[in-house]
């Protein structure tokens, strides 16, 4: 069988340095180790951000229905209100009795 042996690999990697240099190597390790952060932290990102995303559409949701909740309260309390003035003269407003009286 044609297997590459650990003599083999060796000769290979004596070469690249005699041809590339330690430093270049180096620098090209820590790009690519760089490289490789940056990938599984926008992987990570990436996940947040559904997750953020599919939370703030919940939020959405509740504040939706946290804000129906006193509009109905503001219309039952305005309701309440004209129930209470009915046939009271405010401030110059005509109320239901005048209307009827002048009609």
């Amino acid at each position: 069988m044609m297997g590459i042996s650990i003599w083999q690999l060796l000769i290979i990697l004596v070469i690249v340095i005699v041809l590339f240099g330690t430093k270049k190597l180096k620098n090209i390790g820590g790009d690519l180790g760089d490289a490789i952060k940056n990938f599984r932290s926008s992987m990570r990102d990436g996940e947040n951000n559904e997750e953020s995303k599919a939370q703030s559409e919940e939020s959405k949701e509740s504040k939706a229905q946290s804000k129906e909740t006193p509009a109905k309260e503001t219309i039952q309390s305005q309701v309440a209100q004209e129930k209470e003035n009915k046939g009271k003269i405010i401030e110059g407003e005509i109320t239901d009795k005048q209307v009827n009286k002048a009609v």
